[in-house]
């Protein structure tokens, strides 16, 4: 049983002890969600964030960092950008691509590195566009004006949040389970999760009751189609042929090469989301222009504010970048070269491109279904709230964040069991 396994946890010192460190640092990360930067006005801050939808999604990343407009606000997010830039890179420079995809260890540990170099300056660019923009009349929420010294202080102070957050990811990695990236972003995501119970209590209305039930029965049917495709593979079978070294037969087994039906993950919704509100963003700050420009501007924010043109252009965006982020991240031309260089083959197909041909052909046609999966979930938010008027848990029917907590759990309870399981085989 559940609770079986749990005690078990608790019982093992090392085990326990690993679990504790972790609990430690979200709550040293919780801690500093709550310190603010210097001349924040919090009656502006709602009004800003009403305005501006984008960035209650980010917030959402951080645990409500940026709506404090605390010294953590920009989260690991220019982290991950650095990873996704470099992994962009890849296709543009071979050395770098061979860092990433040939050198093994040594080479992810490099190019991890470059990410960790290449987070500083993006963090502190993004510092600075952040309080510029809250410092944009009519309504600043960072008021009075900051001076020169205050201004640079205060980037400087952003970034080394940042960095912090991305020393305290890696511990997680070096000491915890799973991985200390994933374990923040997670921690970050359900940590308004009792401010959202408090706020749906405060609203009760017995009237209602029908809303929350069908809520709850959309959240759980959303949440196993999750963790089904999440799970989801299909598996390609592939053979080792024998080889005689010495007095010793190597190969002669069967295997399969496992394809996840949503290799993409969630990078595919954050780049849609990127590019689908950058057009408005735009858009709001010169409708106060005037002119000619000024209407353009209004009539483009108007456009993109509908939720049927918001939802079209979001779930086809999810379907475009789901394709392309997979064609820079998988290379069968790669994995059919590695399985020959291993004595590997695919039964009934041909070595070296007819194998890439094969691979491909079958990735088109898994990623269809995850596509199209994954533009549901994306704007599965927007039609449970529809349907059901309920406003909190938005996390729970959908989009990024339930992605990345069913992640993040499977991952860690794959990690766990690792764990017990290697305890097991040392008692024998």
């Amino acid at each position: 049983m559940w609770y079986q396994k749990i005690i078990q946890i608790f019982k093992l010192p090392d085990l326990r002890n690993k679990i504790l460190f972790v609990l430690f640092i979200f709550a040293v990360f919780r801690l500093m969600a709550k310190i603010p930067v210097p001349a924040v006005n919090e009656e502006n801050i709602r009004k800003f964030f009403n305005q501006f939808q984008i960035f209650g999604i980010y917030s959402a990343f951080s645990g409500g960092a940026l709506e404090k407009i605390s010294i953590v606000m920009l989260g690991l997010g220019p982290y991950i950008t650095a990873i996704i830039i470099l992994q962009l890179l890849t296709m543009i420079f071979p050395s770098l691509e061979r860092l990433y995809k040939e050198e093994g260890e040594a080479g992810r540990q490099k190019f991890n590195q470059y990410a960790r170099i290449a987070t500083v300056p993006l963090a502190a660019l993004q510092g600075w566009a952040m309080i510029k923009l809250f410092q944009r009349p009519p309504n600043p929420v960072i008021d009075p004006y900051l001076t020169p010294l205050q201004l640079i202080t205060t980037i400087l102070t952003i970034t080394a949040g940042t960095i912090f957050l991305m020393w305290l990811g890696e511990l997680i990695s070096e000491k915890g389970i799973g991985n200390g990236v994933s374990l923040l972003i997670f921690a970050g995501i359900v940590a308004d999760f009792p401010t959202n119970i408090r706020q749906e209590m405060s609203n009760y209305d017995p009237s209602r009751i029908p809303s929350y039930l069908l809520f709850l029965l959309m959240a759980l049917v959303i949440i196993a189609g999750v963790v089904l495709v999440t799970e989801a593979r299909r598996n390609i079978p592939v053979s080792y042929a024998k080889r005689v070294r010495g007095m010793r037969v190597y190969g002669g087994v069967s295997t399969y090469l496992p394809l996840n039906v949503n290799p993409a993950g969630v990078i595919p919704i954050i780049f849609a989301l990127s590019i689908l509100y950058f057009p408005g963003m735009i858009a709001t700050f010169l409708s106060g222009v005037g002119g000619k420009v000024g209407e353009i501007a209004k009539s483009t924010a108007t456009f993109f504010q509908d939720p049927w043109v918001h939802g079209i252009f979001y779930f086809l965006l999810v379907i475009l970048f789901t394709y392309f982020y997979t064609m820079v991240t998988f290379d069968p031309k790669a994995i059919s070269q590695n399985l020959q260089k291993m004595g590997g083959f695919v039964p009934g197909i041909r070595p070296g491109q007819s194998t890439a041909n094969f691979l491909k052909h079958i990735l088109n046609r898994v990623l269809l279904i995850g596509a199209i999966f994954l533009a549901t979930i994306a704007i599965a938010p927007s039609l449970v709230q529809g349907i059901t008027h309920v406003q909190s848990f938005r996390f729970l029917v959908g989009g990024t964040s339930l992605l990345i907590v069913v992640s993040v759990v499977l991952e860690t309870m794959r990690q766990i069991n690792a764990q017990l399981e290697m305890r097991e085989y040392e008692t024998f």
